[in-house]
Parts: C-alpha cells; sequence; structure tokens
C-alpha cells in the first residue's frame, strides 16, 4: 500500500505545484459542483425518463447510478475507510469545502463513470460527451485536493462496472420496455 500512496501523493504535489492557476481555481469547483449528489447525471436521469424514444436509458441510468451509489457509497467507502488528501496534509489551502465521507472510492467519479459509461454502451452518440465531463469532474476532485489518484481510478472502474452490469440487467430483464 505504501507504494500506491506514494504515487498518489506525487501525483497530487504535481497537479498542486504545476496544473494550478487564478482561472483553473475559479473553474474546478463548478465542475466538481456538477458531480455533488450526482447533480447533472440524475437531471439527466430524468431528462431521458420523461423522453418516449430514451426512457429505457434513463432507466438502466437510474439502476446504475442507484448501484453505484450502494457499492460506493453505502459499503466500500465504510470498510475502507480512507482518509482524504486534504485531511492528511490539512496545511493545504483549500478552495473548496473539506467533505466529511471518506475518500475511497471517489462517488463523485464512480456516479459520473456510471451515468457515463451507461451512454457509452446505450447512446453512443453522447457517450463521448458524457465521458468528457465525467473525465472533468473526476481530475476536479484531484485538483481540488479531495481524493487520492486511486480513490478517482477506482471510482471510475466501479462506475463502468455498474454500467456495464445495468446494462446487461435492462438487456436480459427489462426487455418489455
Amino acid at each position: 500500500m505504501n507504494l500506491i500512496q506514494d504515487i498518489d501523493i506525487n501525483i497530487l504535489i504535481f497537479i498542486q505545484e504545476k496544473m494550478h492557476t487564478a482561472l483553473m481555481n475559479k473553474v474546478m469547483p463548478v465542475i466538481t459542483s456538477l458531480g455533488s449528489g450526482g447533480l447533472v447525471w440524475v437531471i439527466i436521469t430524468i431528462l431521458l425518463l420523461i423522453s418516449n424514444k430514451y426512457k429505457k436509458v434513463g432507466m438502466i441510468m437510474a439502476l446504475s447510478l442507484i448501484l453505484v451509489t450502494i457499492l460506493g457509497e453505502g459499503i466500500i467507502k465504510h470498510v475502507v475507510q480512507r482518509t482524504r488528501p486534504c485531511v492528511d496534509v490539512p496545511t493545504m489551502k483549500m478552495l473548496v469545502k473539506i467533505p466529511k465521507s471518506y475518500s475511497f472510492p471517489s462517488g463523485h467519479t464512480a456516479a459520473s463513470f456510471a451515468a457515463a459509461g451507461v451512454l457509452m454502451i446505450n447512446l453512443k452518440k453522447y457517450g463521448l460527451y458524457a465521458l468528457l465531463l465525467a473525465s472533468l469532474i473526476a481530475f476536479s476532485r484531484l485538483y481540488l485536493f479531495v481524493h487520492y489518484p486511486s480513490d478517482v481510478l477506482v471510482g471510475a472502474i466501479l462506475g463502468l462496472a455498474c454500467a456495464k452490469i445495468s446494462s446487461m440487467i435492462a438487456k436480459n430483464y427489462i426487455n418489455w420496455i
């Protein structure tokens, strides 16, 4: 675990020292807020659900978001109990309020990739845009020093896995829609 922690810290230090700018310090909190509570993804899910054409994709996305929340926020965070980098290094100047929950995996990233993955699988024409937004949200978590890179990486993997599982369930069990 020390090797992973060392890599995580070195990446965060690089981001803090080489990538911070006045503009990014204003933009990144806005980008991260899109993922707070899965806000942007919940809105997209609702829009899909009220659309006759994309209702099934909305159901798959809702399932994916519920699944990733149960697994990531409900189970894994409480089992692993990893503290956040901003707690481990309290001298860092923060651009956002320090989250109270555990760090691993990144919930913002997991939800973002769960939703983006559903779109990649089921609505490819929108999937790349969703993956770009998910990636920006994930990077914002590193930039803002509230997650380690391994939190974000595992969050992305968990989200994509939930998207795949939800899409497989839909293919096999909700074809009647």
